[in-house]
C-alpha cells in the first residue's frame, strides 16, 4: 500500500511481495479499502433524461460535474429516474453507501417530497424546485436574464414577443414569465393576450406549442419575435417557422434560453446560463460537504447560491421587419 505503513519493510522484502502479487494476479479491494477509509471515492448525478431527444441542459451542467470530479479524482455515476415525484422515493435506496454524495440535477420536486431525502449523505442541488432540508442549492438568476434579455428586445422594437415557456410547475420557468412581464412593465408596453404559452423545455415542445398558437391565431399579425423558455425550445420553434417558409431573424426574430452547445452552433440569441460552471461547483460543494462528514464536523453554508446570468446576443435577433404577415 506504498508507504502507508508503521512498520518498515525492507526492499528485499518488498520486491518478494510484489513479485508475488503479479504471479496470483492480485487487484486491490476498493469496496474493502473503502469500508476502512469510510469513502468510496464515488459521487452520484440523479435526474431525468428524456427518451426521445438528447438533453442539452444536461449535457453542459455534466461537462462540469466529470471536469472537477476528476480534479478530485472522483468517479461518477449517473441515476437516472423516469420523474422527480417517483424520482423522490428512489433517492434513499441511490444513497446506500456506493456514492459519498449526490447532485441532483434541476429536481422538480414537491415541498413534501424532501421527506425521502436521506440525512446521512451530503446532498447538493443544481436548479432546484424548492429549498430542501440540508440541501445546498445552485442556481442561476433567471428572471434578471429573462428580464435583460426582453428588455433587449423591445428596444430594438419588437412589441408582439410570443413567450413559448416551460411548465407551470417549475419555478424556472415562471421566473423566465416574471422577467418577461417585467421588461414590458419597465417599457410600458403591455403583453398581447395569448402570448404566453407554457409547455416544456423540450424541441418537440418548442415545434407543437408554437405550431397549436399558429393555428389558433390564423389570419391574426404574425408575432415579431419569440423568446423562448430554453435552448431546445427555441430549436422546436426555428422548426415550426421554417416549415412554414417563415425566415429568421427576417420575417421572425428568436431567442433561447441556456446558451448550450446547440444554441452555438445555431448561432442562437440566448440568455447564458453558466451551466458549466455550476456542474464545478456543485462538484466542490458536494466535496466539502463530504470532508465535513468524514471528519465528523458541522458543515455551513448557505442554503442558496445565485450566480449571474447574461444575454449572448447572435444571427437569430435583429429589429423587427417594417410590415407585418399574416398567419395563414
Amino acid at each position: 500500500n506504498g508507504a502507508r505503513t508503521s512498520s518498515r519493510i525492507s526492499d528485499e522484502t518488498r520486491a518478494r511481495i510484489l513479485a508475488a502479487a503479479e504471479k496470483l494476479h492480485y487487484r486491490a479491494n476498493a469496496t474493502a479499502r473503502a469500508l476502512v477509509d469510510r469513502r468510496m471515492n464515488a459521487i452520484g448525478v440523479a435526474t431525468t433524461l428524456s427518451r426521445n431527444e438528447l438533453n442539452q441542459y444536461f449535457l453542459e451542467v455534466f461537462n462540469g460535474v466529470i471536469e472537477a470530479a476528476a480534479e478530485f479524482e472522483q468517479n461518477t455515476t449517473v441515476f437516472a429516474v423516469p420523474d422527480w415525484k417517483e424520482g423522490a422515493s428512489r433517492i434513499p435506496g441511490i444513497c446506500d453507501s456506493r456514492i459519498d454524495g449526490l447532485i441532483l440535477l434541476a429536481p422538480l420536486m414537491e415541498v413534501e417530497a424532501a421527506k425521502y431525502l436521506p440525512d446521512h449523505t451530503p446532498i447538493v442541488s443544481v436548479h432546484a424546485n424548492h429549498e430542501m432540508p440540508n440541501v445546498v442549492n445552485l442556481e442561476s438568476d433567471e428572471e434578471s436574464g429573462a428580464f435583460e434579455m426582453v428588455r433587449h428586445m423591445l428596444s430594438l422594437g419588437h412589441r408582439r414577443i410570443l413567450h413559448v415557456g416551460g411548465p407551470l410547475d417549475s419555478i424556472g420557468a415562471m421566473r423566465r414569465v416574471s422577467g418577461y412581464l417585467g421588461a414590458h412593465a419597465a417599457a410600458g408596453v403591455k403583453p398581447l393576450d395569448d402570448y404566453i404559452v407554457p409547455g416544456y423545455f423540450t424541441t418537440d415542445s418548442g415545434r407543437r406549442e408554437l405550431e397549436a398558437w399558429l393555428q389558433r391565431h390564423r389570419g391574426e399579425r404574425l408575432p415579431q419575435a419569440i423568446f423562448a423558455a430554453s435552448d431546445a425550445i427555441a430549436i422546436g420553434c426555428l422548426d415550426t417557422l421554417a416549415a412554414r417558409g417563415l425566415r429568421t431573424p427576417a420575417d421572425v426574430s428568436v431567442v433561447g434560453f441556456d446558451d448550450t452547445a446547440l444554441a452555438r452552433s445555431a448561432h442562437l440569441a440566448t440568455v447564458r446560463q453558466p451551466l458549466r460552471d455550476m456542474g464545478h461547483r456543485a462538484v466542490r460543494l458536494l466535496m466539502d460537504r463530504i470532508e465535513a462528514k468524514h471528519q465528523d464536523r458541522i458543515y455551513r453554508a448557505p442554503a442558496k447560491i445565485v450566480l449571474p446570468t447574461e444575454i449572448v446576443l447572435n444571427h437569430s435577433l435583429a429589429a423587427p421587419r417594417p410590415k407585418a404577415i399574416t398567419i395563414s
